[in-house]
């Protein structure tokens, strides 16, 4: 069974591949954090990418108690990076070593 944050990166991966403003997408996960690399339309500018991120991350999220965390990382002449993250509400994010009854590493 998948969590919200599961199903909610899944549907914003489908809904950017589906999207006229962007040709081509690829994630990646390095050190841990989820990349995600766009090849937009060519009429497109970084506004209109980061306008289709932001929506497709609305309809991810809609119903579920996620927010998002996205920022731009750099831009190559033919297509974009940005590290975007759904963060779940009062939860630990990282095991701290002190054997907590609610440690990440037991979910």
């Amino acid at each position: 069974m998948k969590t919200d944050h599961e199903r909610a990166f899944e549907l914003f991966s489908k809904d950017l591949q589906q999207s006229p403003v962007v040709k081509s997408v690829q994630f990646k996960q390095i050190t841990g954090l989820p990349f995600v690399y766009l090849w937009p339309d060519c009429t497109a500018d970084q506004s209109v990418v980061e306008d289709q991120l932001k929506r497709s991350a609305a309809k991810a999220m809609k119903g579920k108690r996620l927010t998002l965390a996205m920022s731009y990382v750099r831009k190559s002449q033919t297509f974009y990076v940005y590290r975007v993250r759904f963060l779940v509400p009062q939860r630990k994010m990282f095991c701290c070593g002190n054997f907590c009854d609610d440690c990440i590493r037991f979910t």
